[in-house]
């Protein structure tokens, strides 16, 4: 598989990004935007790196974790009570969670390719 072509890793880049940048829209406390940034950053990170080395299984664990994570945040951190970004944290970590696991199929084939030619 090419690199930057994966549609499950470009769905997770979007989705983190939209939770990295939902402060800017959204009435929210510091400990929610903190949260929302932080999480949003790092998926955009490993969705990125999956994009550039689509044979990489881990990052799309990672990103199914981070799904859960941000389903989980309102509760654990407290900010459930703010509508807009429980319901951001939560639609996100949705759609990133799915998308890590539509993608862990594809990239275990390319993985399993790639040991194959070695």
């Amino acid at each position: 598989m090419r690199s930057w072509t994966r549609w499950q890793d470009w769905v997770a880049v979007v989705a983190g990004a939209y939770a990295a940048l939902s402060p800017i829209w959204t009435d929210t406390s510091d400990k929610a935007s903190w949260t929302l940034i932080v999480l949003g950053v790092v998926t955009v990170a490993v969705a990125l790196g999956s994009l550039w080395q689509p044979g990489m299984v881990a990052a799309e664990i990672v990103t199914a974790a981070l799904g859960v994570l941000l389903f989980v945040s309102p509760w654990v951190m407290g900010f459930h009570d703010l509508n807009g970004m429980a319901w951001t944290a939560w639609i996100t970590g949705v759609v990133i969670f799915l998308a890590g696991l539509a993608a862990y199929p594809e990239s275990n084939r390319v993985h399993r390719g790639m040991i194959a030619q070695h």
